[in-house]
C-alpha cells in the first residue's frame, strides 16, 4: 500500500482510536501518540525516506510548527541537515523547542505561514528537498490513517479532520478510496473538513457555494497549527470532500478550547487546539452513526492554551478541609 517497504522511521503509526465518552458512535483517532506527537510522522517518515534515497543531503519545510518538529527530527534520524523556516510569533513554543532540540536550522520571516510557505517554494527547493504537503510522497504516508481506522473499526459514516494546508483531508479520503479498489470498504466515509472561524477560506467559500476558497490575508485563531489563509493544498480536500458526498465547517476559538477541555476531562485525551478543532466540528455538526475525529496533535504541542489555576493551602487542616468538599 505504500510505494516503499522500509526506510527512515521512529515507529510512527499505529495511534490509538478511542471511543468517546462525549457521544454514542464518536471514536478518536489520537495523532497526538505519534513520536514527535502529531500526524505529521506519518508523512516525514516516508518524505525523508524519499530525500534520502534521491541523494538529497538537505530538508527544508515552512511551517506552523508541527511540520518543523517533525521534519526536524526524521532529518536527525536520517542524518540529513534541515532548514525550517517559521512565521515570527506564530509558532507554539512546544514545537519550536521541538525543532531546536533535533538540530534544525531555524529561519524566521516576517509574516505569517503562506509567507514562510512561498519563500520555501520560490527559493527553498533550489538548495533542499522540500517536504511540505505539496510533496505527494508526504500525504502518501498520511493515509496511512485511514488502513488504521479500517483495521480497528471498519469503514465510518464520517471522518471528521481539521484543515490548514488541506493535505491531511485528502490523504485519509485517498486511504480509504484505495481500500475500495481493493473490495474491503463497501461504504465510504464522508469526509468533514473542519476550520476555524478566523481562518476559513474552504469553509466560509463551501457555505457560500462557491468553487473557490475565499482567501484570508490575515487568519486569527487560537489553533496555530491551522492558522493558514491560502492553502496550498485546497483542490485536493475540495474533490475529497466533494467525491464523499460530505463539507466543510467553521468553528469558533470557544467551541475548539471547550472542545479541548471536553475531550480531556472526559475521555483523557491532550489535544492542542487544531486537533480539538474536529471533535468541536462534530460536535456543532450534530453527526450521526460512526464517527471517527482525527485528533492531529498533543495538548504538549501548545501549553500557552491551556489556563492553569490552583488552590494554596497553608496547613495539612486546609488540605484536608478542601479534599473533603
Amino acid at each position: 500500500m505504500l510505494p516503499l517497504k522500509k526506510g527512515v522511521s521512529l515507529g510512527e503509526g499505529a495511534t490509538p482510536l478511542v471511543k468517546s465518552n462525549l457521544a454514542e458512535g464518536l471514536y478518536v483517532k489520537f495523532e497526538g501518540a505519534n513520536p514527535t506527537g502529531s500526524f505529521k510522522d506519518r508523512g516525514m517518515a516516508l518524505g525523508v525516506t524519499v530525500a534520502r534515497e534521491s541523494g538529497a543531503n538537505k530538508v527544508v519545510v515552512a511551517s506552523t510548527g508541527n511540520t518543523a518538529a517533525s521534519a526536524a527530527a526524521y532529518a536527525a534520524r536520517a542524518g540529513m541537515k534541515c532548514y525550517v523556516v517559521l512565521p515570527r510569533g506564530n509558532v507554539a513554543r512546544g514545537k519550536l523547542m521541538q525543532a531546536a532540540l533535533h538540530g534544525a536550522e531555524i529561519v524566521m520571516v516576517n509574516g505569517l505561514f503562506d509567507k514562510a510557505l512561498e519563500y520555501v517554494v520560490n527559493y527553498g527547493t533550489k538548495y533542499a528537498y522540500p517536504l511540505n504537503s505539496f510533496n505527494p510522497w508526504r500525504l502518501e504516508g498520511q493515509k496511512t490513517v485511514a488502513f488504521e481506522i479500517f483495521e480497528e473499526l471498519g469503514c465510518p459514516d464520517y471522518v471528521v479532520v481539521p484543515v490548514g494546508n488541506a493535505g491531511n483531508i485528502s490523504a485519509i479520503w485517498k486511504g480509504f478510496k484505495e481500500l475500495a479498489e481493493l473490495g474491503l470498504c463497501n461504504k465510504l466515509p464522508r469526509m468533514v473538513g473542519v476550520q476555524a472561524e478566523g481562518a476559513a477560506p474552504l469553509a466560509e467559500a463551501w457555505e457560500r457555494g462557491l468553487e473557490e476558497p475565499l482567501f484570508v490575508d490575515e487568519p486569527r485563531t487560537v489553533a496555530t497549527a491551522i492558522k493558514i489563509g491560502r492553502p496550498i493544498n485546497w483542490p485536493k480536500a475540495v474533490r475529497a470532500v466533494k467525491e464523499s458526498g460530505g463539507f466543510f465547517i467553521k468553528v469558533q476559538d470557544g467551541e475548539i478550547l471547550k472542545a479541548q477541555r471536553e475531550l480531556a476531562q472526559r475521555d483523557g485525551i491532550g489535544a492542542e487546539p487544531a486537533g480539538a478543532a474536529s471533535v468541536a466540528g462534530y460536535l456543532k455538526a450534530k453527526l450521526r452513526g460512526v464517527v471517527v475525529a482525527v485528533v492531529t496533535g498533543h495538548a504538549l504541542k501548545d501549553p500557552d492554551a491551556v489556563e492553569i489555576s490552583a488552590k494554596e493551602v497553608r496547613n495539612a487542616d486546609e488540605l484536608m478541609e478542601l479534599l473533603e468538599k
